[in-house]
């Protein structure tokens, strides 16, 4: 049987510790186990925030590292936003590719790669400071080889379009922090158990944000759509890459609100595609869209021809099969 995206793990991780005025030198440590007080800021007041981002090996053996520097400051603004120590970013930096390079033969050739999972959280055994941050923090990076994201077929997906709920408080959208998750998890539940779907689309008041993990692009001919950056939603490195590529082909990018009703004016156009971008599944196919208990097809239903163009695209760059004109690829 397949092994869960994410459940594997590397032996060891790169960790530093945050005392209240300086960094630690950075260790490799076992990462099955890590000493935590029961009062820690984190586990009370859900101090805590992390990246996602992907080591790939390329015919020539040699193993690069995805948009490391994006990663790394969205690591940085997310710890900002959530009044944590500030980071270091250059000794992040070392610390990753120190332990993608320890671990480098584990790298899986593609269409696999190895998931990297940079994770800050406040340590400060305080449960009175639910009104104030934490002086002291932890962070670690963790390694996950992965396989193939669409080992058991491309298909696409269903999505409920709720209009009445959040994924998360507004002011917290572009951090990408566990409680985010959390909070989009019971709603997520609920639609796959009543309306057997895939994800939820929270669209507040109308407006098209995003899934619960993933960003939303639409996609009707030459023009691809999705929300223009405010700070209600993740702003996703894989969407950032996927509309620079799409640039690059030629298509009118449109970074704008979008309403549900003309998301579905536009899903039931013949050509029209949408799809969901994240550092997983790179962009994965939406087929399905259910609102009002009504469904709608987007397009003819299947895996759009644009959304494959964009995926193979940017996956080509990754596996080193395609120049990468932008500089997004760090040796280790």
């Amino acid at each position: 049987m397949a092994t869960a995206f994410g459940t594997v793990f590397m032996p060891e991780m790169a960790i530093s510790w945050f005392d209240g005025s300086a960094w630690s030198a950075p260790e490799m440590v076992p990462s099955d186990s890590m000493q935590l007080h029961p009062g820690a800021h984190v586990l009370h007041y859900s101090s805590t925030c992390f990246e996602g981002l992907k080591a790939f090996r390329h015919d020539d053996g040699s193993v690069k590292i995805f948009r490391i520097d994006r990663n790394v400051a969205r690591l940085s603004q997310s710890s900002q936003l959530l009044s944590l120590p500030e980071i270091d970013q250059s000794q992040v930096t070392s610390m990753i590719r120190d332990v993608v390079k320890r671990f480098a033969a584990d790298v899986p050739a593609p269409p696999g790669s190895m998931y990297i999972r940079p994770t800050h959280f406040g340590t400060e055994p305080a449960i009175g400071k639910a009104a104030a941050p934490s002086l002291t923090s932890c962070l670690y990076i963790l390694l996950s080889p992965v396989g193939d994201y669409f080992a058991g077929g491309d298909r696409p997906l269903s999505l409920l379009v709720e209009d009445d709920g959040l994924r998360c408080a507004p002011h917290n959208g572009m951090i990408k922090s566990g409680g985010n998750y959390a909070s989009a998890l019971r709603p997520t539940l609920r639609a796959k158990a009543k309306y057997n779907v895939d994800q939820v689309l929270f669209c507040p008041d109308g407006d098209i944000q995003e899934t619960g993990a993933a960003n939303f692009l639409l996609i009707d001919g030459n023009e691809l759509i999705t929300k223009g950056l405010d700070e209600s939603f993740l702003h996703g490195i894989t969407r950032d890459s996927i509309l620079t590529l799409a640039r690059d082909m030629g298509m009118t990018v449109s970074e704008r609100n979008i309403s549900v009703e003309e998301l579905l004016e536009r899903a039931a156009k013949p050509g029209c595609e949408a799809a969901l971008s994240g550092t997983a599944a790179v962009l994965a196919p939406v087929g399905k869209l259910i609102y009002h208990d009504k469904e709608y097809t987007v397009g003819d239903g299947g895996v759009g021809a644009t959304t494959l163009k964009l995926r193979k695209a940017l996956n080509d760059i990754q596996w080193g099969k395609a120049e990468d004109r932008h500089g997004w690829l760090t040796e280790v």
